[in-house]
């Protein structure tokens, strides 16, 4: 057999044994589970864009767009706020039913609860100087609590937990608060609604304010006094009253349980402090 005979059997052998496919002259090598399920385990997703955060971004907006007409438009103001307010349940059904779950989405929900109460509140505060530390006070125990029970949740519990994640053991109030959506829609919703009350009597009740019933010379439109006077008697104020009313208990609920879960969570974290501090005795002996 000649040599070129030989040669021209041996590549036939190699082919016949590797069936891996010859690109530009260059043998490549098989891989395992090159298939469309693999194909398919690479799919890039763009969290950004899920449905849960493109609902969380609308939030905002109409956050912003509401804190525009606040000053001196009750009725669109109410508006917006209440529809930004009523997507926070949205968002959670939308992550629920695409599986788009995600620690972003969680945050941003959060970030903008927060953010959209402190605002309304910061203009509580203007609108009713005399009530200011109290607005304050507010605005502070709803930050700390969140952020120390979002924290002690990412640190304690593990990067994966949800913050709404709470054993009962831990507390059995919060379990309580976070286990069943609709007592967390209840006490959010109508926690949002006392403030838009509160927001609505400062344009027609003199009762809180008495200052409305003061007439105001001044020579700036934008001066505080001109802005009371540009918002007095605007809406009555029967329903301004009912919705404070109703939804005062349920406020006060929720302040007793910012003040539970901010409790909690710094034990939760001095917890993790002494078993660190521990452990690292313990390894100082060793």
């Amino acid at each position: 057999m000649s040599p070129r005979t030989r040669s021209q059997k041996a590549a036939a052998g190699l082919e016949a044994t590797d069936p891996s496919p010859a690109v530009n002259g260059t043998l490549q090598e098989s891989s395992k589970g090159s298939g469309p399920e693999a194909v398919g385990d690479d799919v890039q997703e763009n969290v950004f864009l899920f449905a849960p955060n493109l609902i969380g971004y609308a939030r905002v907006v109409l956050t912003m767009a509401s804190l525009y007409y606040m000053p001196l438009h009750p009725r669109t103001c109410s508006i917006l706020y209440s529809v930004s307010c009523l997507l926070d349940a949205l968002d959670g059904y939308a992550a629920r039913y695409y599986n788009q779950s995600t620690t972003f989405g969680a945050v941003l929900d959060m970030v903008t609860d927060r953010c959209t109460t402190a605002c309304l509140l910061v203009f509580l505060s203007s609108a009713w100087p005399r009530w200011a530390i109290i607005f304050q006070s507010l605005i502070a125990l709803d930050m700390a609590s969140h952020y120390m029970h979002m924290y002690a949740t990412l640190s304690m519990g593990g990067s994966s937990q949800s913050h709404k994640k709470v054993e009962a053991s831990r507390s059995w109030v919060l379990y309580q608060y976070y286990h069943s959506r609709t007592v967390l829609f209840i006490c959010c919703a109508l926690n949002e609604l006392f403030f838009i009350g509160l927001y609505l009597l400062s344009f027609s009740s003199p009762t809180l304010s008495p200052s409305l019933l003061q007439p105001v010379s001044t020579a700036s439109p934008w001066s505080a006094g001109a802005l009371e006077m540009a918002r007095a008697n605007k809406i009555d104020s029967f329903w301004p009253w009912v919705i404070t009313g109703i939804s005062a208990p349920v406020m006060a609920l929720k302040q007793f349980i910012n003040v539970v879960q901010l409790v909690k969570a710094s034990k939760w974290l001095v917890e993790g402090d002494m078993a660190s501090r521990k452990a690292l005795r313990n390894g100082k002996k060793n």
